[in-house]
């Protein structure tokens, strides 16, 4: 057998060259977008003040331009950390913070007092914090970005990670009330004025673990031991970490009575089981302990006190909010009457009455907007997390290792199952839950912990999108044709 060894690697083609400048060339497209974005922010605030005035102040686009360098700054950062990322999540992150502190400072103006209100600063109100932790979020974002420099190094902290996020979420829990317990839910740290909500840090922790476990444990859990009407079910003794994390979820559901952090934990790692084995029957079994476990808390609610009486009330008013609208459902009917007055176009930024809704900057948001932009600018929103969504199970696509495969599905389901279980909650789909809508909220912790999770995505998508050039095969960033070993320096020619 004769072999040729030893050639060196010919140089770098025009097509390689042509490869990394397309690449790179998408750092101009996001710088587009974003500033796209924040032009559509300043008309935004812009409306809101000549409905609220009859007129526009001589600095209605200070938010906006501030957001603009805020984001401009982490653009500039991922030219440098992460230059082959996906273009299209910051602009789209960059809207929806800026839509929510556009409609934030839009509530402050409300509360002021009429004279008050064209000299109302910028930094103050909710609105203004909004901007501050827009900051400070940005910050931490670009900080992970410059820390992380290759997504797989966070397994080697896998089970620290994992021992991380469940001391995060339980630790409200065994903290007194008067310091862990908002609107019956027990998800806070509150100090004097100062406020965190640990599981928003959790889950990335939690998922980071989760997706290390399931590498390792993929191919046991993916073993099936018989077949149910054309799907393969696992074998009962590989049930165990599943009926684990659904102990869990219901400790959650007695100790800190929330139904949306159980259902987020429970339903972010049954996803990424199912993206780990590619098996339906998960997400069946999921389904059932979810519903049944529901179903055996909303049974046991009926005691005054008990562990579960607080979810067997949310489920009673969301079964029939008119019953007491009044009182007890007082909130959700006037989410319901929020969004039916809005429409089809809604009312317009600043034209109409968000502060009946109760917790109206938090929780229910989404309402107060939909008001106002009406069920087309509603859709839109939604379109843009579904964007989001869609862009980081691309990169999960995209990217070569079963880590980051798994990493980046669970981050983008974890965004879209949280839009979908407070969404689900305003609507009426579902019961109320504590949770926040990503980018929206007032609030630190969530627009830390969201902005800190588009950074993994970022970050794994720059691997994915990363051109393979100086020698070696050349990756296409969009389709094309699979990778040659033509630029191989060892080859075997005949026998």
């Amino acid at each position: 057998m004769t072999a040729q060894t030893g050639s060196p690697a010919p140089p770098a083609t025009a097509g390689d060259a042509g490869a990394t400048r397309l690449a790179r060339s998408r750092r101009n497209s996001e710088l587009w977008l974003l500033l796209l974005a924040m032009v559509l922010v300043a008309l935004y605030g812009a409306t809101v003040e000549a409905n609220q005035f009859g007129s526009i102040t001589a600095d209605f686009w200070v938010p906006a331009a501030v957001l603009t360098l805020v984001y401009l700054g982490l653009h500039v950062a991922v030219r440098f950390l992460a230059p082959f990322a996906d273009p299209v999540l910051i602009p789209a992150v960059a809207l929806l913070n800026g839509i929510g502190v556009g409609f934030l400072r839009r509530l402050d103006l409300a509360r002021a007092d009429a004279a008050d209100r064209e000299h109302l600063a910028i930094f103050a109100g909710t609105g203004g914090r909004q901007l501050a932790w827009t900051l400070i979020a940005v910050v931490l974002a670009v900080a992970l970005l410059f820390i992380v420099r290759d997504h797989r190094s966070i397994s080697k902290y896998a089970y620290t990670l994992g021992l991380a996020g469940v001391v995060l979420v339980m630790l409200p829990a065994v903290l007194p009330r008067s310091i862990s317990e908002v609107n019956g839910a027990r998800l806070w740290i509150r100090i004097g004025s100062f406020s965190i909500q640990p599981g928003e840090f959790a889950k990335l922790a939690l998922l980071a673990f989760f997706a290390y476990y399931l590498v390792r444990k993929r191919e046991v859990l993916s073993l099936a031991s018989r077949r149910v009407l054309g799907i393969d079910f696992p074998r009962g003794r590989d049930l165990g970490p599943v009926l684990v994390v659904w102990a869990i979820s219901l400790l959650l559901l007695v100790f800190e009575k929330d139904l949306g952090t159980s259902l987020l934990y429970f339903g972010m790692f049954v996803v990424t089981l199912y993206i780990a084995t590619e098996r339906v029957s998960w997400l069946l079994i999921g389904l059932v302990l979810f519903f049944g476990g529901a179903y055996l808390a909303y049974f046991l609610g009926g005691t005054i006190g008990g562990p579960f009486y607080n979810f067997r009330q949310r489920a009673d008013i969301w079964l029939d909010p008119f019953q007491d609208p009044f009182d007890k459902g007082y909130q959700p009917v006037q989410g319901l009457l929020g969004l039916g007055s809005g429409g089809l176009f809604g009312a317009g930024p600043g034209g109409g009455e968000p502060l009946q809704i109760p917790e109206v900057h938090n929780d229910f948001i989404f309402a107060g907007i939909g008001e106002e932009i009406g069920l087309f600018g509603l859709t839109a929103l939604l379109m843009l997390y579904l964007l989001v969504s869609q862009r980081g199970l691309r990169a999960g696509l995209g990217v070569r290792d079963s880590f980051g495969k798994l990493l980046a599905g669970g981050l983008a389901f974890t965004l879209a199952l949280q839009v979908f279980v407070i969404i689900g909650g305003v609507t009426g789909l579902i019961p109320l839950t504590g949770q926040t809508t990503p980018f929206l909220s007032a609030g630190g912790s969530s627009l830390m912990a969201n902005l800190l999770l588009i950074a993994l995505l970022l970050r794994i998508s720059d691997a994915a999108r990363r051109p393979v050039t100086g020698g070696g095969p050349v990756r296409p960033t969009t389709g094309g044709k699979p990778d040659q070993l033509h630029g191989a320096p060892t080859e075997v020619i005949r026998t």
